[in-house]
């Protein structure tokens, strides 16, 4: 089997790399391979099985008054791959987010939920799935992450980390609830997937549980040496960002029951280990 892995260079694509050690893996980063290039990317699939897609215009706030670009990389870059995908007989792995819903629930969202998106971030997303399912919906997984952190790129924790170091106290929202997701543990479930040759379809890739931004924040103090007090809870208001955050981001994962493959294990136990594994160290250490 040959991977083909886009976005190589990110957060998530780094940690994809890693667990698929020990195979056959062609690492392509945005400079390499623009995924929206249907002759460069048809090129790049010669020879290749499988295609995981990492590649995303990821700027929430940016995408507000970017929506051309957002829609590009999100949509049509998908777009190009399942086609691409379909024509060569090979597999798609393509990431999407928890921002295709409204976040409006009190429940986990289901595989199956309305697409009802408040941003242009979800919105590019939620056409981007659409694209792969139309373009190659019987070989391909869409995969649903939330809340990503990992030790190959910025994020939540390590700037929660950095903060616990500079700050004597800081506010964190408390009316944001969702599930901090290991790239680490993702990457490994993806694979669990791609071996079991599950049903194709939606996936949810989050890590087990839930928590608030703030009760994150306190996980991340505690975890870095600094007291959990030092985090105050705040809500949304007191932050007005360009784009809407859902308020309720939480997932639901019946899909890898169906499959027979467990669920992604609970988000703290994760979270510690990648803490273990030196995911805080450069934030703290200055």
């Amino acid at each position: 089997m040959v991977y083909l892995v886009t976005g190589a260079a990110g957060m998530l694509g780094q940690d994809v790399q890693k667990a698929l050690a020990g195979r056959t893996v062609i690492a392509k980063d945005r400079t390499e391979l623009d995924i929206t290039d249907a002759a460069a990317v048809a090129e790049a699939l010669k020879g290749v099985d499988v295609v995981i897609n990492c590649a995303a215009y990821t700027n929430v706030d940016g995408a507000e008054d970017d929506r051309e670009g957002a829609m590009r990389v999100n949509a049509e870059g998908p777009a190009v791959l399942a086609e691409a995908c379909a024509t060569a007989g090979a597999t798609l792995v393509h990431y999407s987010t928890d921002y295709v819903f409204k976040g409006d629930a009190s429940s986990p969202y289901p595989e199956n939920g309305a697409y009802d998106p408040i941003n242009v971030y979800g919105e590019s997303k939620a056409e981007g799935e659409k694209a792969v399912t139309a373009g190659n919906g019987a070989k391909s997984y869409i995969i649903r992450a939330a809340w990503l952190y990992g030790a190959g790129g910025p994020n939540f924790a390590k700037t929660m980390a950095r903060l616990a170091a500079t700050k004597p106290e800081i506010s964190v929202v408390n009316d944001q609830l969702g599930q901090p997701t290991s790239t680490a543990d993702l990457a490994v479930q993806t694979v669990r997937l791609l071996d079991a040759g599950a049903p194709a379809g939606i996936y949810h890739g989050t890590n087990s549980g839930q928590a608030t931004w703030f009760e994150f924040a306190q996980e991340i103090f505690e975890a870095a040496g600094y007291p959990r007090a030092n985090v105050k809870p705040t809500d949304s208001a007191s932050f007005p960002r360009p784009a809407a955050r859902p308020a309720y981001s939480v997932l639901g994962h019946d899909a890898w029951t169906r499959a027979g493959i467990p669920e992604m294990r609970d988000w703290r136990e994760a979270f510690h280990d990648a803490v273990a594994q030196g995911l805080l160290e450069d934030e703290t250490s200055a």
